[in-house]
């Protein structure tokens, strides 16, 4: 798995300002690039107010762009045409993953040659940036993607009906600033389904074929305490377990732009273009099925095995009971009774199986996979999270 002495890589964003309070100083970073400015939020500019009043303080001059949904091919190429007439010094998202991949992505292609499809995996010709991105800063305001430390833009092409990526390590974000305070009072289904996407994305690049040992160092630890955080939220608002997930979250992304991630975020994008359920709830509902067909596809390398069993054994923490087969079901009970839907209520039917996996088979992510599994493994998730 991961050895002290293999070579590896890491890159990130070129600041990070993470902990309570600490977007007090958003302003301040952002002008310092210039004083104009394009803010993307999402359906509702409500949580960008303070950030719109102190660029103005600084006098600064701000356009907002809305970002109301997980943003399609058409969406970015109206924002990038935006962009392109503002002329902005520094494109800031604020917002959940959705705004903070559309914003990394009209700062990316704001300067490029070409059409966005040029530069888009799978679906486009997946070419590198002929340019370098705009500058760029990043301010979640929910815990779960860790996109504000990610390398990527997860784009819908709904004619392909696929979540494809523009991926550059040059769109970084300059400056990520995560600070806890502003998830606070967010609805307890966003604050469910964006909290199980942190905690599959510290899974996920743990077990990776492709882990490293920084990643190792990330996940380890944030496994155990993005549970208990969740946990913790589900029953009240927490000021606590916001910092605990916003930082699981945090090291997600950092781990996941430097690692592998697994069959969970494999089955993800494809499932996404093909319902247009949001990315958490996805990942939140295959998680327990993706843990148990990986357990035993790897019953006999012991390397991955006893990762996943360490993971098993945080599941079991958990729910409190000692056997792991047990623990995992209880789980998947647990996500469910708090309000995650099903596949199924999110509009996969069986008719659909066969397709879907199809398409996962040939994803990126499903390469960081721990183990190889079969078109009748991958059958059996989806059947099973259905």
């Amino acid at each position: 798995m991961s050895e002290g002495t293999q070579p590896f890589s890491f890159s990130t964003a070129g600041k990070i300002l993470f902990g309570s309070g600490q977007s007090k100083h958003a302003a301040n970073l952002i002008t310092a690039f210039g004083s104009t400015v394009m803010v993307v939020h999402g359906a509702s500019h409500s949580r960008t107010e303070w950030l719109l009043n102190d660029i103005l303080e600084q006098g600064g001059d701000v356009s907002c762009l809305s970002c109301p949904d997980e943003p399609s091919l058409m969406l970015l190429e109206t924002a990038v045409d935006v962009a392109r007439a503002i002329k902005p010094d520094v494109i800031v998202s604020v917002g959940g993953g959705s705004a903070i991949d559309l914003g990394k992505a009209v700062a990316a292609l704001m300067p490029a040659m070409g059409q966005a499809i040029d530069y888009l995996e799978v679906v486009g010709a997946g070419k590198k940036l002929d340019s370098q991105p705009l500058p760029f800063v990043a301010i979640p305001t929910t815990a779960g993607t860790g996109a504000e430390v990610t390398k990527n833009a997860v784009i819908s092409v709904l004619q392909k009906k696929r979540k494809v990526s523009l991926r550059d390590d040059r769109m970084m974000a300059d400056i990520a600033i995560i600070d806890p305070r502003l998830t606070d009072g967010l609805p307890r289904g966003i604050t469910l389904s964006a909290g199980l996407d942190a905690v599959t994305q510290v899974i996920e690049p743990y077990i990776s074929c492709k882990a490293t040992p920084l990643s190792d160092a990330l996940c380890k630890p944030a496994i155990p305490r993005g549970l208990a955080a969740l946990g913790r939220l589900m029953e009240g608002e927490d000021a606590d377990a916001r910092d605990e997930i916003a930082w699981v979250s945090l090291c997600g992304g950092l781990a996941l732009a430097n690692s592998g991630l697994g069959a969970v975020h494999g089955f993800a994008g494809v499932i996404g273009g093909h319902c247009g359920a949001p990315h958490g709830a996805i990942c939140g509902a295959l998680l327990p099925h993706v843990l148990r067909c990986n357990a035993k596809a790897s019953i006999d390398q012991s390397r991955y095995a006893a990762r996943i069993s360490e993971v098993y054994e945080s599941i079991s923490n958990f729910t409190g009971a000692q056997e792991s087969d047990v623990a995992l079901k209880l789980f998947e009970v647990w996500i469910h009774q708090n309000g995650l839907s099903r596949l199924s209520d999110m509009g996969v039917q069986p008719a659909d199986h066969g397709e879907i996996v199809e398409a996962a088979q040939a994803s990126s992510s499903m390469k960081g996979n721990p183990v190889a599994l079969s078109s009748e493994e991958l059958l059996g998730v989806l059947a099973s999270a259905g």
